[in-house]
């Protein structure tokens, strides 16, 4: 029995269940929650914090063999909002995540217009938000070629970090950063502290690789060689090196990219790096010519790569699981794997989708919460978020592991339901999902927004 992180309150809600996934391992417990917080880890026969009958009022629910999880922390989700929500919103996004077991998200800076570039544009986009969110949301801003005098006060307002790219967006209005451009970016943020988070392919291995139009998968596969991810994140490594900056490397495809990764580590350099499941559960040779809402860059690569990134994510040179959840409308998804727009869509699926791999792979629940939880959460500082213990938020995804269900377009919560997943049979369901102690998801029916909007070591 733990001493209460929060005293001098009265426990409103207990959790029980057989399968309780806590920092110390998987057990069964009594979880006690007081005013949104988790007071104690309890033994699971315990009745109360002092081993007493729950007084009358205190919610007792017994989860039976589902396993009670910590909400699910994804810190890579474009959103889009406002300015092209026709692809997606904050109402529709926050819900796919809140029916997928995510609790908190991290919103991207760019696919909105404005993109979250300056302060003022950071306002607008909070604006939108904040009547919206289903699960807690913040934000990261955006480091383009033009705004280094904008980045301390976009960190003194709040954001988590700064993305930026090495290679062209998409979007004419979140342009790509040189190499002179990246190190001004890096310094500045370095001096102020804080996260630089990088889309890191270089552009000049782009150029010179072959670009042939058309559905065929193999073709876009060769446009988009790991030499590109690999020179890119090489010099980023060297870069954040020589600055002592602190780095992290979104969506992870190459395997080729993981022993200098792993040496950056070695020699002390502050480099991360997440992989998603789309890399980790789905191969090139499954994707059917045409089929683009495979698209994405990096791109899914062969099954033999996957391994690798598994091995990666094994031995901790792969931080942290998180989704890129990266939609747009379904017109945008033309049978031309060149001109299609470039993202996948599986915020809701995040959890099934990796579950489903890792058990075949020998991993456990406290694997994928380390993963998908726990990891998302150190990277971004959100010290209240990632476990189930004492004076953390009360957040859980309640998840029957061993259940199945067959994924249907139609019944995800994102705006437009296209998804790379379609007909696949998952394991896991995620039954229920609890934020700050409030149900907000029950089997797919969803609470009205209860999120709030986080802002850096808030």
């Amino acid at each position: 029995m733990t001493e209460s992180a929060v005293p001098n309150t009265t426990v409103d809600l207990v959790l029980r269940s057989s399968r309780v996934v806590t920092p110390e391992g998987t057990r069964p417990a009594s979880v006690a929650v007081a005013e949104g917080k988790i007071v104690e880890v309890l033994p699971y026969d315990a009745h109360g914090p002092g081993g007493e009958r729950l007084p009358d009022g205190v919610r007792f629910e017994d989860l039976g063999e589902h396993a009670l999880l910590p909400g699910l922390v994804d810190t890579h989700v474009h959103v889009n909002d406002p300015g092209r929500t026709a692809w997606e919103g904050f109402w529709t996004a926050t819900r796919a995540a809140a029916a997928g077991g995510i609790t908190t998200l991290l919103d991207m800076p760019l696919n909105s217009l404005p993109p979250t570039t300056t302060v003022e544009n950071f306002e607008v986009k909070k604006d939108v938000a904040r009547p919206k969110a289903h699960v807690d949301t913040g934000f990261w801003g955006g480091a383009i070629p033009s705004n280094v005098a904008d980045l301390k006060p976009l960190h003194e307002a709040g954001v988590f970090g700064f993305k930026c790219f090495l290679s062209p967006s998409g979007v004419e209005e979140f342009p790509e950063l040189d190499q002179d451009q990246l190190a001004r970016s890096m310094a500045e943020i370095a001096g102020l502290g804080g996260l630089l988070i990088v889309h890191a392919e270089d552009p000049h291995h782009l150029a010179a690789a072959p670009q042939k139009p058309g559905a065929k998968y193999a073709d876009f596969l060769a446009s988009r060689p790991r030499d590109a991810e690999n020179t890119a994140i090489e010099g980023l490594i060297a870069l954040a090196k020589r600055l002592d900056a602190r780095v992290h490397v979104l969506h992870l495809s190459s395997s080729d990219a993981l022993p200098l990764i792993a040496r950056g580590k070695a020699e002390g350099v502050r480099v991360t790096v997440e992989s998603c499941p789309h890399f980790l559960t789905l191969t090139a040779e499954e994707v059917p010519d045409g089929a683009t809402e495979f698209k994405c860059c990096p791109p899914i690569r062969e099954a033999e790569n996957q391994d690798i990134l598994w091995q990666g994510l094994a031995d901790g040179t792969i931080d942290c699981v998180v989704s890129d959840h990266s939609p747009c409308t379904t017109d945008l998804k033309t049978p031309d794997f060149a001109s299609a727009w470039g993202g996948i869509s599986s915020l809701q699926l995040g959890l099934p989708a990796i579950w489903t791999e890792a058990r075949k792979r020998g991993h456990s629940l406290d694997d994928v919460v380390r993963w998908m939880s726990a990891a998302p959460a150190k990277l971004a500082g959100l010290t209240q978020k990632g476990a189930i213990e004492a004076g953390r938020d009360a957040d859980f995804a309640v998840l029957a592991p061993e259940e199945t269900f067959t994924v249907d377009p139609a019944h995800l919560f994102h705006r437009n339901q296209v998804t790379a997943y379609a007909g696949k049979t998952l394991h896991g369901v995620v039954k229920q999902t609890w934020l700050r102690g409030t149900r907000i998801n029950d089997e797919g029916a969803l609470t009205e927004p209860a999120g709030r909007l986080l802002e850096r070591n808030a």
